[in-house]
């Protein structure tokens, strides 16, 4: 294990006979001849990325021309502010959007396909361009409709929000049928890169394939044969690997204090080959807006901030959980007695269940839910429990005896969960958290397990977007861990809106 270390910082003779360690080894001319293969390789296998972000600029031209023709179109002298007709906003609209977008860079292709970042930069987008139209009109002294404020610049942000999301489903089926995907070869020691692997296998959506690695002794590399990854070569192969392998990313993994130098030399190497190195700091279930690179005496430092669970954003997020569940208990209204009506004819006992649920800080909370089992469903649990098919610390039966016919068709929907906002205008759960445990789970709670009693528990939440009940324990308590120390209030938004396609799908509901 020394010599693998070693391997890291010193020469060593690589698969064509050159040492690391020269300054006119494998690093300059080795490198130089197999740039042009690799550029001209690359440009190839991008072109999927290209034509997406072209897609993408198109569609939010369309609806950035849609939306400036209706501001022309309609008769505002007849609309609510009594406005005139200005034809030149018909143009000015889409332009200044395409604008802005680029200035905020959101067509920035690093930002597609995953997490909640492209959101908010449309998001972003769409503030900055009410500012600039309301400082242009005041600056100017120019007369412009308050319609277009107030109705189409709003509906223009939402609608570029929700074709962004149409694009990326798009993008996640094309991904799903093994279409633009991202070639990757990891690199570092062994059990970083499986590390690796098996996080990028979990999240299929993010469209990196791992096709082979480069471990510092590849003859030894036993687990990585055994999961089903080719080891293609040393640490000193790298590019000779990435042109066999057809890739267009190295992704380097976290390894000892000698790697700084090692990754200096890879970059040379493939410079100019247009291949993407992306450095994992071994910090997987960290999310991007927690880092940060702080350049210190030419050594940049990788900065980590530490999980909010207090200040003014929780305020925020609890002040917004509490008037969203009065407006939906009342919008509801109508649905909610219809399903109580239905539970009740459905046979004997009450129309909520009422159960014991652990909250913030481990203290005990009432969690309503419309009925959708028998009455006597907890004494008939210890005869069920051979056939629990869960894992961990839940039990899961599919087709669980116990449930009614009204039951199972409001489990489908997850309607049976609507009551719990009344638990969220009472301020014990709120509207996006982790999933509500039982007292006799966090009996059973590790330290890190315990972790999730954080925040406060959620109608939904990662893990009701990402499998619902066909999650294991062991995803389940990651994908709460991962909520509690990433939250923001743009990956509240982003669960809101892919519950909404979750539950109408009734993926993994029963």
């Amino acid at each position: 294990m020394a010599l693998a270390e070693e391997r890291w910082f010193t020469g060593h003779p690589g698969s064509s006979g050159t040492v690391l360690g020269s300054p006119t080894g494998l690093w300059a001319p080795s490198g130089d001849a197999l740039v042009p293969e690799l550029r001209a390789g690359h440009r190839g296998r991008r072109r999927w990325l290209v034509r997406y972000r072209r897609s993408v600029l198109a569609l939010d031209l369309a609806i950035a021309c849609v939306v400036g023709l209706v501001t022309v179109l309609v008769p505002l002298t007849n609309g609510p502010f009594g406005e005139q007709r200005q034809e030149w906003l018909g143009v000015l609209v889409p332009l200044l959007w395409l604008a802005l977008a680029g200035l905020r860079n959101a067509y920035d292709p690093r930002v597609f396909g995953s997490g909640s970042e492209e959101y908010r930069r449309v998001a972003a987008v769409g503030v900055l361009m009410l500012a600039t139209v309301a400082f242009v009109s005041y600056a100017l002294d120019l007369d412009l409709p308050r319609t277009l404020v107030v109705f189409c610049l709003p509906a223009l942000t939402a609608a570029v929000l929700v074709g962004r999301y149409v694009a990326r489903k798009t993008l996640h089926r094309a991904r799903s049928a093994g279409r633009c995907l991202k070639r990757v070869v990891a690199v570092g020691r062994e059990g970083a890169v499986l590390e690796l692997v098996e996080h990028l296998n979990r999240e299929r959506y993010a469209g990196m394939l791992v096709v082979g690695a480069c471990v510092p002794d590849p003859e030894t590399a036993d687990r990585l044969v055994r999961a089903g990854v080719p080891v293609a070569g040393s640490l000193d192969d790298v590019a000779e690997v990435v042109r066999q392998m057809d890739a267009d990313t190295v992704a380097v993994t976290s390894a000892s204090e000698t790697a700084a130098l090692y990754l200096r030399r890879l970059t040379w190497q493939l410079e100019g080959s247009g291949v993407e190195v992306l450095v994992s700091p071994g910090l997987i279930e960290v999310a991007g807006p927690r880092l940060h690179i702080r350049p210190f005496v030419g050594l940049p430092l990788l900065s980590v901030e530490e999980p909010e669970f207090s200040g003014w954003r929780r305020l925020v997020k609890g002040s917004i959980d509490r008037v969203a569940a009065a407006v939906l208990l009342v919008v509801a209204f109508p649905v909610l007695a219809g399903i109580a009506l239905a539970v009740r004819l459905s046979g004997p006992g009450p129309v909520l269940y009422r159960q014991e649920r652990v909250g913030l800080g481990g203290r005990l909370y009432t969690m309503y839910k419309f009925r959708s089992m028998v009455v006597d469903a907890e004494a008939r649990l210890a005869a069920l429990q051979t056939a629990n098919e869960g894992e961990g610390l839940l039990f899961k039966l599919r087709h669980d005896p116990r449930v009614t016919p009204v039951g199972r068709w409001l489990r489908r929907f997850s309607l049976d969960e609507l009551p719990q906002l009344l638990n969220v205008l009472g301020g014990a759960m709120s509207l996006v958290g982790p999933r509500p445990p039982l007292p006799t789970e966090v009996e059973r709670y590790d330290s890190s397990v315990r972790r999730r009693l954080l925040v406060r528990p959620g109608l939904t939440g990662l893990w009701q977007i990402s499998g619902r009940s066909d999650l294991s324990w062991e995803d389940s308590v990651r994908l709460d861990l991962r909520y509690v120390e990433n939250w923001s209030l743009a990956l509240d938004v982003l669960i809101l809106w892919k519950t909404a396609a979750t539950v109408l799908g009734s993926r993994g509901a029963y």
